[in-house]
């Protein structure tokens, strides 16, 4: 069980959408708002990406650089034989929060160009990347690292079959890598 990483993947998150809703109420400075909030979201962001996805579902990402100057994402998983009902549990908790958060800023972001609060755009579509990044590192990491999210879900629900996955490589810790996807 890890109930600290389970409060802070959800501290953060959370924190940054309530400052960002009742940040007027507190503080008449634009800049320390600003600040706040987007120091909120890079926490979260890094937690969230360097910790919480490790400890609670097992799955970690990141983007190396090879010696030809080559971006290379690597998505891993971690083998897990069995999940007791406290893993599961914050595995849901993982899951809910990694898809609401970036909802709500999706809403922020309309709700921002509707009302023409054009100075605070910049900070939604922050939040939207940060958070979306975070989710579509691990949607890749949850599927297997395979180039087309999109050929996975056709595939599951044409076939009613699971779909196949690349051969993993095994390193010294248990976990699983599955391999380097996408170049920029």
């Amino acid at each position: 069980r890890h109930p600290l990483a389970t409060f802070f993947h959800l501290f953060f998150r959370v924190s940054a959408i309530i400052t960002y809703l009742f940040c007027d109420w507190f503080s008449n400075s634009f800049v320390a708002c600003f600040v706040t909030i987007l120091l909120l979201l890079s926490f979260d962001f890094w937690s969230v990406k360097n910790v919480t996805g490790r400890l609670l579902v097992g799955l970690r990402w990141w983007n190396q650089i090879d010696e030809d100057g080559k971006s290379h994402w690597v998505f891993e998983a971690k083998r897990v034989p069995t999940i007791a009902a406290s893993t599961e549990a914050e595995a849901r908790i993982f899951w809910l929060g990694l898809i609401i958060c970036p909802v709500i800023w999706t809403m922020f972001f309309f709700s921002t160009l509707f009302s023409l609060k054009l100075k605070w755009l910049a900070l939604v579509i922050a939040g939207i990347s940060l958070q979306t990044a975070n989710l579509y590192g691990y949607i890749h990491c949850k599927v297997g690292g395979q180039k087309s999210i999109g050929r996975v879900t056709s595939r599951f629900f044409v076939t009613a079959d699971v779909p196949k996955r690349p051969p993993r490589r095994i390193s010294e810790d248990h976990t699983e890598e599955h391999g380097k996807t996408g170049t920029r």
